[in-house]
């Protein structure tokens, strides 16, 4: 393969895209929670993690990709995900759900925990490979995002900057977002050069990121 024919970032064959769909109209089931390092699931399989200010969508993505309206519960009760969550894909892979960040009702030595809980599944788990950090497209980064940005580029672990609920703009603003987001990631060393814009309630973006996930993994279909 030439450099011609390699993917480019945020572009995907009709191919890949058609792939991805029935990959992700398989099987997923809620395998278990974990709310210490010690009972993380073997990793004998490729991971790919959500992560993002609670509220901001991550349940919402997680059942949008799959096709299923159940399978990670969405709760109205900022602070809710304080487990490490994982699914499996059909035998394939396993979609990660981390604890939200940025609420304000839970008290500091709580929200020590579950942060410590993340930053030790990003620096110890080999098969991990990309996480998806989720922005409210409304809002953009805001200071509070630094601190997990931060700690995504101390653990070397490759992200990617999805903006959801982007429906809820105007028309061309979406962009606009998009570009800023990319502008103050630039420089960032583990951010993937590519911000995602998605909205699970109408499911633009999706079919692309499924595709972005299953080249990421590197998982095919038989």
């Amino acid at each position: 393969m030439d450099a011609s024919d390699e993917p480019k970032v945020g572009e995907y064959s009709d191919a890949e895209v058609e792939a991805a769909r029935i990959l992700f109209a398989r099987p997923a089931t809620f395998i278990m929670g974990c709310a210490k390092i010690e009972q993380l699931p073997t990793p004998d399989l490729p991971e790919i993690a959500f992560a993002g200010r609670s509220n901001v969508g991550k349940s919402s993505l997680i059942n949008g990709l799959v096709g299923m309206h159940k399978l990670a519960r969405a709760s109205n009760e900022p602070g809710r995900t304080r487990e490490v969550n994982f699914f499996d894909l059909d035998g394939r892979m396993r979609l990660v759900d981390l604890p939200g960040y940025g609420w304000a009702k839970a008290s500091k030595t709580t929200v020590k925990k579950f942060q410590d809980l993340g930053r030790d599944y990003l620096r110890g788990r080999v098969t991990l490979k990309r996480v998806y950090l989720l922005i409210d497209a409304r809002h953009g980064l805001k200071k509070v995002d630094d601190e997990a940005l931060d700690a995504l580029d101390l653990s070397a672990v490759s992200y990617q900057i999805v903006l959801t609920k982007a429906d809820k703009l105007k028309k061309g603003e979406a962009e606009k977002v998009q570009a800023a987001t990319l502008k103050a990631i630039s420089k960032r060393p583990a951010a993937y050069p590519h911000v995602a814009v998605t909205s699970s309630e109408k499911g633009f973006g999706l079919p692309e990121l499924r595709a972005e996930i299953m080249r990421t993994t590197g998982v095919v279909l038989d």
